[in-house]
């Protein structure tokens, strides 16, 4: 069932440079191997990075010994494929990754380059590790800083600040990626992280980053080394902004044109060296940037004599990009916040003493303490004392849960009273808060489709802007319409606009500041494309236990025909006791309450979707729905009339007898939770066309509970597999369907449905991994939240998208009849691109 959910969801598994994605055989446990999708396969090789992450546990059949890999992507190779993931910093759209990629792509020792622009990250597969040495060298030169990312222990990472787009982490990671002493880096442009396996001193990094514009922080266990992080003196911008107010000051005081021209000059200079420089690169790979264009506008108003303009253009961009990376730093926030929940160190108790302890040098088993009012450093069992956890970081849950002797408890959540005496259960790399991390980080680097769709117009719209410009510098005065300077001043201005920045940050901002929010209200929404969907959905269908009730049956009666009702329980607690369903459970409970034990058994064995059975004193007795002993044929007699007004008034029987006779019947009742109601209400009121109710139970008891909750069309007697039918249903009457289930007994219908919602991810694994959506709590007031998020969300890509186009239109209309000078194209251009981020940004305070 994970399997089939994860080939559905093979876009976010991918493993292998060029979009390969990783295979999983379950049979061979541990072993993974990659293939590459049909769109890449003839420009990709497949083969894994050797990142700590992936080659932990795992046995690669790509691994970068493998001569093969070389033979698979189509060229012999002396040395064997290496791929490895970079971060990239500088990058402020995506023709700076287009611009990178070009770069590398003409080198004879790299295989394949893929960059993604919104997370900042590339993947380059090269022929030997020595090849990347060179990279993040290659990337530098471009304008950009890379540096190898990895995820695992023993990695460094670092901070980057002044990324303002995806190709500005590509950048940083094609730089870094060339130094033959960095074995691998990755830079992730939505969370400002870069994770570098080198041989180098950090300062010698943070050189590096420095070179490609950028600034590192190393980060190591909770301490940062600040060298060269804080640019000293006066800011470029604010040097370049006083030299061009003060030449315009000056401009009209009389002052000779001789000085007023060096000042704006001087302003042209300082803004436009970074600009300039990275420009530099991307025409030497081909590749057509923000950072050409504006410096092709800015040199070309030096040219023709207009200082003011030029001087402008390069101010308002360095302004623009500096206010856009201050307002990307706060959606990266989002992220942040998580990653500092948990504490570093922990008090390990060691005797009669405690020891503080970095978290990276406790183990599985210790036992550490946590003192009221302190945060839990990892996930763990309760073996001593209790106490009332704040889980709201983790699950999002408003109030305080009760903790005691073998409850579980999670790192970064809150001990609010009593000490605590916790076993710890996983290392800190695997704690639930460290996936949720990684799951959020993940979802950030996966595209949209209208982020994809956005990407490719910009591809094709850039170009052919820029090629008219140049067609209206030379072609009207050619033919004598007009002179060469005004005609030129036009194409200048056709330049800046040809800068699709607000666009292309429209979809992947707004994306960022979803998911983030999500994360920190207990959702983890695993990538735009879910985000989109859930934003679409018409119809939900929900699992009924555990989703729309308790999950916790109690035994409501019990009636018993050939045996007295302590024999009947007797004989029932003995086939239930080897079952995990919750009826059986409650029948184990009810059993225990009356010291009602059980008999010598044995064959015991479950009858899916049905009972349960067990051999006792030699004879085969049973325990299931009625409909099991229909089928053998048993007469139910006098029992189906009391059958029929019970199942009616919504209880779930469970039958006990042997192939011939029925010996009694037992009652079993699931109540409704506290929040189904409303939450289905609020749902309604926001466009669910359909709420429907899968279930296992009887029609009359799915009839009762869809009536209690305000279910509008539910589906009974159901087996697992005829949830997927009821799924499919509903899909061929045309409605685009949700599935809410518990993510593990209700995988096939969560993998059929248009989009996957699993609830309880914090005390589930294996809900984390396999649902699009997962509600860590466990229970459904997450999901009205999640629902609005996600509809805002697709509101707010569409403004962003119209008002970049709209904005974009507007200005290539005013460049002709001279309305729109050069420094208003700047404008239109960053402030659009502005105001799109803040428009995102409001993503982050839904509540």
């Amino acid at each position: 069932m994970k399997q089939a959910l994860k080939e559905r969801e093979s876009e976010k598994s991918a493993c292998c440079s060029g979009g390969a994605t990783e295979v999983k055989d379950e049979s061979v446990e541990g072993e993974s191997c990659c293939s590459s999708t049909a769109e890449k396969a003839e420009e990709t090789s497949s083969c894994c990075s050797s990142t700590p992450e992936a080659s932990g546990n795992i046995s690669s059949c790509c691994g970068s010994g493998d001569d093969e890999s070389a033979v698979a992507s189509g060229k012999e190779s002396a040395a064997p494929l290496n791929s490895v993931e970079y971060r990239i910093q500088g990058m402020d759209c995506p023709s700076c990754a287009a611009t990178i990629e070009k770069s590398l792509k003409k080198r004879p020792d790299i295989e394949s380059v893929q960059i993604n622009y919104s997370t900042g990250k590339m993947t380059v597969a090269a022929n030997g590790a020595s090849a990347h040495d060179e990279i993040p060298k290659q990337v530098h030169k471009l304008g950009f800083e890379a540096s190898q990312l990895y995820r695992g222990r023993g990695t460094e990472t670092y901070k980057v600040e002044g990324m303002d787009c995806g190709s500005c982490a590509m950048t940083i990671e094609k730089h870094l990626g060339k130094n033959p002493n960095v074995e691998d880096v990755k830079v992730n442009f939505s969370t400002g992280k870069m994770h570098v396996n080198h041989s180098l001193q950090p300062r010698e990094i943070i050189k590096e980053v420095k070179r490609a514009g950028f600034d590192a922080t190393l980060e190591e266990k909770g301490q940062s080394e600040t060298s060269d992080i804080k640019r000293k003196g006066i800011p470029t911008t604010t040097l370049s902004g006083t030299f061009l107010i003060l030449g315009f000051i000056l401009s009209f005081t009389g002052t000779p044109e001789n000085i007023v021209t060096l000042l704006y000059a001087a302003a042209i200079v300082i803004g436009g060296m970074k600009p300039v420089k990275s420009a530099y690169y991307a025409i030497k790979s081909g590749s057509l940037d923000m950072n050409v264009l504006m410096a092709s506008a800015a040199i070309g108003a030096a040219l023709i004599g207009e200082w003011f303009e030029g001087a402008m253009v390069v101010w308002l961009f360095v302004l623009g990009n500096a206010l856009q990376n201050r307002s990307i730093e706060r959606t990266r926030d989002s992220i942040r916040g998580l990653i500092n929940l948990a504490p570093s160190e922990a008090n390990v108790k060691s005797g009669d003493t405690l020891i503080s302890k970095p978290v990276e040098e406790i183990d599985i088993g210790d036992v550490i303490v946590i003192r009221a009012g302190e945060k839990m450093p990892l996930d763990g069992e309760v073996m001593a004392g209790s106490s009332s956890v704040n889980q709201a970081p983790i699950t999002g849950e408003s109030l305080p849960v009760d903790k005691g002797r073998g409850d579980t408890v999670y790192a970064g959540t809150v001990n609010e009273s009593g000490s605590l005496e916790v076993t710890v259960t996983k290392l800190v790399e695997d704690t639930t808060i460290a996936k949720i991390i990684h799951l959020v980080e993940e979802a950030q680097e996966q595209k949209a489709p209208t982020q994809a769709f956005v990407d490719r117009f910009a591809n094709v719209y850039t170009p052919i802007v820029f090629i008219l410009a140049l067609l209206v510098m030379v072609g009207p005065p050619l033919f004598g319409f007009g002179t060469w300077g005004e005609w030129l001043y036009k194409g200048l201005a056709l330049l800046v606009v040809a800068c699709p920045c607000a666009l292309v940050i429209s979809t992947p901002v707004a994306i960022v500041s979803a998911i983030g929010n999500a994360a920190k209200n207990g959702v983890l929404i695993k990538g735009g494309t879910f985000l989109e969907k859930a934003g679409a959905i018409q119809a939900i269908a929900f699992d009924k236990t555990g989703t729309l009730t308790e999950g916790q049956p109690k035994v409501s009666q019990v009636a018993s025909f050939e045996k007295d009702s302590e024999a009947l329980l007797s004989i029932a607690r003995t086939i239930e006791a080897h079952s995990t369903h919750p009826i059986a459970k409650a029948i184990i409970d009810y059993a225990e309450e009356r010291n009602i034990g059980t008999k010598p058994g044995e064959d015991y064995r479950t009858i899916a979707g049905k009972g349960a059975q067990a051999t006792i004193d030699g004879l085969e007795y049973f325990a299931g729905n009625p409909k099991l002993f229909r089928e053998m044929g048993v007469q139910l007699g006098n029992m189906e009339e009391q059958i029929d007004t019970l199942q009616a008034a919504g209880n779930t029987l469970v039958v006990v007898g042997t192939r011939s006779e029925a010996l009694g019947l037992i009652s079993v009742t699931d109540t409704i939770r506290d929040i189904t109601v409303r939450s289905i209400e609020k749902l309604k009121s926001m466009g669910m066309s359909e709420m429907v109710m899968l279930t296992g139970d009887n029609e009359g008891t799915a009839k009762n509970i869809a009536g209690e909750t305000g279910i509008d069309r539910y589906f009974a007697e159901l087996m697992p597999e005829d949830k997927v039918s009821a799924v499919k249903q509903l899909q061929d009457e045309g409605r685009f369907v949700a599935m809410v289930g518990d993510g593990i007994n209700d995988a096939p219908a969560l993998a059929t449905a248009d989009l996957g919602i699993a609830m309880g991810g914090a005390g589930t694994d294996t809900a984390m991994e396999t649902a699009d959506i997962v509600l860590m709590a466990d229970n459904l007031e997450q999901l009205p939240h999640t629902i609005s998020l996600s509809q805002k969300a697709l509101r707010i890509i569409k403004q962003n998208v119209w008002f970049s186009l709209l904005t974009k239109f507007a200005a290539l209309a005013l460049i002709f009849p001279g309305v729109l000078t050069l420094w208003m194209a700047v404008l239109s251009d960053t402030g659009a691109a502005l105001i799109v981020i803040l428009n995102s940004m409001r993503l982050l305070r839904q509540k």
